[in-house]
């Protein structure tokens, strides 16, 4: 049997702006609207699906595996956009990265509150 994750819909107080913001940060393109979703796919393809709700976000989170290269990239744009990052996903050690699994990760929120993550090497990999 194969499974994969396909897409999934991501809650927003303005989609456009969120999906933008992910974008902007990750490198990525925003893909036009389909149905009442703004569409950011991962290149892995797998899509967040941005879709606006009036309704308190219950925040979730999204770790993003990326190369060395693309952590350097990212995280300086997190710096630019002059948003706090932290080496843990409970907020505790504010401006860190973390070297888990001997790879750097890094933790920073969007602006519906989800709690985003870049890291280098997935959990349990070793190091």
């Amino acid at each position: 049997m194969t499974v994969q994750l396909n897409h999934t819909i991501v809650a927003a107080h303005d989609k456009h702006a969120s999906a933008r913001f992910l974008a902007d940060i990750l490198g990525l393109d925003v893909s036009p609207q389909y149905g009442p979703f703004i569409p950011v796919q991962i290149p892995n393809g797998v899509t967040l699906d941005y879709v606006d709700t009036p309704d308190p976000i219950t925040p979730q989170h999204y770790a993003f595996l990326v190369s060395e290269p693309d952590f350097d990239t990212i995280l300086d744009r997190v710096q630019q956009a002059g948003l706090t990052h932290w080496a843990d996903p409970f907020h505790h050690r504010a401006g860190e990265i973390n070297h888990n699994d001997g790879g750097r990760g890094t933790y920073f929120d969007d602006p519906n509150g989800h709690n985003l993550e870049i890291l280098t090497r997935p959990y349990g990999s070793g190091g």
